[in-house]
């Protein structure tokens, strides 16, 4: 774990992230980059965000994460709604629960290891989009719903790096 000096993580929009000295691929969104993201477009938002929470599935990774950031291991009654007219949109639900949700507990390994990206949480915004997450890239590195994917051995080695105060920046893309 790094001492407590803060780290920008920078997205390169072309599918990079770099951080701590590397560059790896990355996924992103489908929607490609935006700066005015909304609930189901895909896209990945534009900005700088601080880091969050980590969650992960005891069941399939030995203990937390190393990291300088919050952990919680998932359980399979956690959930984030996605449902813009419910007063828990885009927040850490039980589940079962009322509004439209997606689960933390998948059968697929994208979720085995989640960073919160503090995107749309201080007002969140109903409709602003929501469950942004840094998570577990498929084997083809296919787009997100607008998350960043990284490979497993790439997402434990940037929460190696990881403290409170972290940030990711996501820019606009280059025009020719």
């Amino acid at each position: 774990m790094r001492l407590s000096l803060t780290m920008r993580i920078q997205i390169d929009p072309v599918g990079y992230i770099e951080f701590a000295g590397h560059k790896v691929r990355c996924a992103l969104g489908r929607g490609g980059l935006s700066s005015t993201k909304h609930e189901g477009d895909g896209a990945t938002p534009i900005g700088e965000f601080r880091l969050g929470r980590v969650f992960y599935r005891a069941d399939r990774i030995a203990g937390p994460p190393e990291t300088g950031l919050a952990t919680f291991q998932i359980t399979q009654d956690m959930g984030w709604c996605d449902d813009v007219d419910h007063r828990d949109y885009n927040t850490l639900i039980r589940l079962p629960h009322p509004a439209r949700h997606e689960n933390l507990w998948r059968g697929e390994n994208v979720y085995d290891v989640v960073i919160e990206i503090l995107y749309n949480t201080d007002p969140v915004r109903a409709g602003r989009g929501s469950a942004i997450f840094i998570h577990v890239a498929k084997p083809d590195y296919s787009p997100t719903e607008g998350c960043i994917a990284l490979t497993y051995c790439d997402i434990l080695f940037l929460l190696r790096n990881c403290n409170d105060g972290d940030t990711v920046a996501i820019p606009h893309p280059k025009t020719p």
